[in-house]
């Protein structure tokens, strides 16, 4: 049986500017969103089997963890987005044949920048998605605009 697997080049993040999605280059990972959810617990002394119970409690959209080489236009436009306090759009766009979309607002909560003996210049951010990620088939027009 083959694999269903599909390779990671060709995915790209984007963030909607002014009035346009631009990708953002020189990008090596993404992870995430990286989605959870809270439970509330709700046992009470008529619980009758041992256990605690739970019900759903809030989620939350998680993180998004970039990796990318350091070049200083891209590096410009995250720090940027790093001190404003605005929400910003993002998109990672999969190189898969539905053009599998994930877009989420988010704030960049970290913005460091490594700089190894003997090694590439990276930065590792971290964006804070708020609100629900949304997962859509981008090859249908999902990918166009801004979420709302």
């Amino acid at each position: 049986m083959s694999s269903n697997a599909i390779a990671s080049m060709g995915t790209k993040l984007y963030r909607y500017g002014s009035s346009a999605w631009a990708a953002i280059a020189e990008i090596t990972g993404i992870e995430g969103p990286s989605k959870t959810r809270e439970t509330i617990e709700v046992t009470t002394l008529d619980s009758v089997s041992g256990y605690r119970e739970f019900i759903a409690g809030l989620r939350d959209g998680g993180t998004i963890n970039i990796s990318m080489n350091f070049w200083r236009t891209t590096f410009d436009t995250i720090s940027d987005d790093f001190e404003s306090d605005t929400v910003q759009n993002y998109a990672i766009v999969i190189n898969d044949a539905d053009r599998t979309t994930i877009e989420f607002e988010g704030l960049v909560i970290e913005n460091p920048i490594s700089v190894p003996v003997g090694d590439k210049i990276s930065a590792d951010v971290v964006i804070k998605v708020t609100g629900a990620p949304v997962i859509s088939d981008g090859s249908s027009g999902a990918f166009g605009a801004p979420p709302s």
